[in-house]
């Protein structure tokens, strides 16, 4: 064969073969090509699916409160106070147990107040400072129970100190280690009550308050500043918030206080125990209740 100036090239069907094979070669490599792109596409779309996954899971997570454990003597979530030094005693809320509906009898003339608070929230402590006087005396002569469910529905509103929460904790270590006591402190909580918009009270001003209520030891100061009942107050706000309220016909709390008397909701004047006080005793003249009771004394205005 011919290599000099004049030498003969290749032939057009060896060209053409030539052509044929580049063109195959390069349509192989666009294919590899498209492969490792869909490959990565989809290994993408995976990785993408269980991160949603895992944030879906985490948000369900996050959002199922425990519904305990709970303090002693708040079986219902809340605590029943027979007078100003006794309640009803009851075990604690065991973790994972729904709260067990506190029993009222009808027709044995008591006025049963139930009452869903939040110790950040101005309108409870009208409430409080107006009828606690009188609720005390009713309590003491046995004409009537208090049943107080703490809740923290206004934690945004302390500068995110979450004082509602911690308030509402405080109450229950007092429940759950001095009950005779908490009808005191659930007082001076609401005397002593912060501003809102504010950062609330500190933990050691908190234990201040109910030092001076007649409850002190180093179990409630560690179960005030360990936050003990944190994850109790959670589940009974959300259920107070979500659930039928029970012994009366509400299907849950829309705002605090929440006031309730043999299973009728008070919707009167905050800042007026005269009506507090009729509205009870319209209720215990009439013998009308929800509850079915067929109570019939009536209450004294305070002194």
């Amino acid at each position: 064969m011919g290599t000099g100036r004049g030498a003969t090239g290749p032939s057009k069907k060896d060209r053409r073969e030539a052509a044929r094979e580049h063109a195959r070669l390069l349509r192989e490599e666009e294919r590899k090509r498209a492969k490792r792109r869909k490959f990565w596409v989809q290994g993408g779309v995976g990785v993408g699916i269980l991160a949603v996954l895992a944030v879906v899971a985490l948000v369900i997570v996050n959002a199922v409160q425990p519904e305990g454990p709970g303090p002693k003597n708040m079986l219902s979530n809340g605590i029943v106070l027979t007078s100003t030094t006794d309640v009803a005693k009851t075990a604690a809320l065991g973790s994972g147990q729904p709260p067990v509906a506190t029993k009222q009898t009808s027709g044995d003339s008591v006025a049963h107040i139930t009452v869903y608070v939040d110790y950040q929230c101005p309108y409870c402590k009208q409430f409080e400072t107006t009828n606690a006087e009188q609720i005390g005396q009713w309590l003491d002569s046995g004409f009537a129970t208090l049943e107080v469910h703490p809740i923290a529905m206004l934690d945004s509103s302390s500068s995110g100190t979450k004082y509602s929460t911690r308030s509402a904790n405080a109450a229950a270590c007092v429940a759950n280690s001095k009950p005779s006591a908490f009808f005191a402190v659930n007082s001076a909580l609401f005397e002593n009550q912060p501003a809102e918009g504010g950062t609330g009270l500190t933990d050691k001003k908190i234990l201040s308050i109910m030092k001076d209520a007649g409850a002190s030891s180093s179990a409630l100061t560690r179960c005030v500043n360990d936050l003990t009942f944190g994850d109790w107050v959670a589940s009974a706000t959300n259920r107070a918030l979500s659930k039928p309220l029970p012994n009366s016909n509400l299907k849950k709390i829309t705002g605090t206080p929440t006031v309730i008397v043999n299973g009728q909701q008070y919707n009167g004047a905050l800042d007026n125990a005269s009506t507090f006080l009729s509205f009870v005793s319209g209720i215990m003249s009439s013998g009308s209740s929800d509850s079915g009771s067929t109570a019939t004394p009536t209450p004294t205005p305070t002194q």
